[in-house]
Parts: C-alpha cells; structure tokens; sequence
C-alpha cells in the first residue's frame, strides 16, 4: 500500500488524485489529522485514517502495511518542524516501507536564510540515516505563492514589495506529478533529486509584467525597504512574525538561492511544466 500524509493539502490532494489515475484506489492510504476532511477519498475506495506527526503513536495506525509512504513536510513554523518530519519518517521505517518519498525543496540547506530550506535539509539528514531508501523531492518553489501579492497589484497597478531575486516558481501540478511518479515507478526518483523546476526564474518585475500582458493594464513593480514593507504589511492586518517569516523569502532570494533551474522535472513528467503565465491566467480569472 502507498501512504500519503497531509492529503487533504493542496500538494497532498493532487497527489492523490495523481495516484488514482495510476494504481487502484485500494492500494492507497492517506494518513489526516481530521478523517472527516477526506470523506471524498474514503468514497473513491481509499483507505483513510487519523494520523498526526505531532502525535506519533498515531501514525503506527496510519502508516499499516505501507509499501512506500510518502511524508508532506510538516507546515508548523518554529522549532517544531523538524521533529515533526523525523516523527513521520520514523514511523514510516518502523512501518516497514520500502521508500520514503519526502516533499523537500530546491532551496533545501542548513545555511539558508529562508528557515524552511533549514528544516528541509535536516530532514534530508535524518532520512540518509534511516538505512532505507529515500527520494527527497526538491520541489521548486509553488508558484501559488504569487497569488499571495498579485491581488493589490490588480486593484492599485503596483507590485509593491522587497527587493527580490530570480526564483524557480512551479506548479503544484507539476511537483503533484512528480511526488505520484516517485511512489509509483521504480528508480525513476532516487536520493536528493535535482531541482525540480519549470524552466525558467523569474523575479517580481517579471511578474509584473505577465500580470500586465494578461490583464491588458499596466502593472508596475516598486521596490519597498525591507522595514517600510514590513510595516505596511503589519498595518495591513498581517502578523508581525508572519510579516518578518515572509521577509526571509525576499532576503534569500535575492542572495540567489532560488535562482535555478533543471530538466529533471520535465523528464519525470514527459511533459513540459506550467509556466508562471499559466499558474497567473488561473488566478486573475478566479478573482
């Protein structure tokens, strides 16, 4: 049986789907914190149950009879990531999966200003010291986060934000794809895997210009100090710790981190990945 943990997630829910569409229904578990969110799933024939990687003795249930789990990084921010990801990787090998599949990132590195890529790269750690195999998925980075900051852009015409760099922004689609190949076609996806990125970076004047040719008005990029976007995003409503997690995105990827790109996607999907064009056309036509 193939586990997929945080399956009612965006990333969680397209794999699934992916997986569907390859195997039957029944050689797929999902292991969620609420049962009730993947009711959907439990009609389509997949087996689903109660798991949390912040309770691990949960997960023994959850991860029975796997074959191959595959672990969605824990979305908690502060310390409480990594141990989460080690919980579930644990349970997994005490399960008896023959693969782990974990949701790393291109990015991943002890030393990067982006406190996620820090617990990507511990967890990839911690899995090379399981004594089974692994895939470490190092997704690009999910181009959704741009919806995030284009809404203002479509209402004033200004993308104002931090000073930025070029990053591999891909879809969910894409990486969805990729995660259902890793789990389901053998040596197709093994160890660290190159960046697994559309073809181009971007930075935010780029976008801006792809939210103008889709919109047909004028947007224009304007570049914020660090401290006056972190205020005008505090005074917006949002959370100061929020606001100041959000900032070492800006502050990592103007130090290049995400400033990357490899085939290696496109070559497990046999296809080519969506572009930003198309992952913005999406958005700008459900506002």
């Amino acid at each position: 049986m193939l586990i997929v943990t945080g399956a009612t997630g965006r990333l969680g829910a397209l794999i699934v789907d992916r997986l569907l569409k390859r195997i039957p229904a029944e050689r797929i578990g999902v292991s969620v914190r609420d049962v009730s969110s993947a009711a959907g799933l439990a009609e389509r024939g997949v087996r689903v149950r109660a798991g949390d990687f912040t309770e691990p003795g949960s997960l023994k249930h959850a991860f029975e009879g796997a074959e191959r789990v595959l672990v969605v990084s824990a979305a908690i921010r502060g310390g409480g990531a990594s141990a989460a990801n080690n919980a579930a990787v644990d349970a997994a090998r005490e399960a008896g999966a023959q693969r782990i599949v974990y949701t790393s990132h291109q990015a991943a590195s002890p030393t990067s200003l982006f406190p996620p890529q820090r617990v990507h790269a511990a967890t990839e750690e911690h899995l090379e010291q399981q004594g089974v195999p692994y895939t470490a998925l190092r997704n690009g980075f999910y181009a959704s986060t741009l919806s995030h900051y284009i809404g203002s852009a479509l209402e004033t015409g200004m993308l104002a934000v931090p000073h930025d760099g070029p990053v591999s922004w891909t879809a969910h689609e894409d990486l969805a794809e990729a995660a259902a190949v890793a789990l389901t076609e053998e040596g197709a996806l093994e160890g660290v895997t190159p960046p697994l990125t559309a073809r181009r970076t971007l930075d935010f004047a780029d976008v801006a210009d792809i939210v103008s040719r889709i919109t047909g008005r004028t947007v224009t990029r304007v570049v914020m100090d660090d401290d006056e976007w972190t205020a005008a995003a505090v005074a917006g409503g949002m959370p100061r710790p929020a606001a100041e997690f959000t900032l070492t995105m800006f502050a990592a990827s103007r130090r290049g981190e995400f400033n990357v790109t490899d085939p290696t996607l496109e070559a497990a999907i046999g296809r080519p990945a969506k572009t930003v064009h198309e992952v913005l056309e999406a958005v700008v036509r459900s506002r």
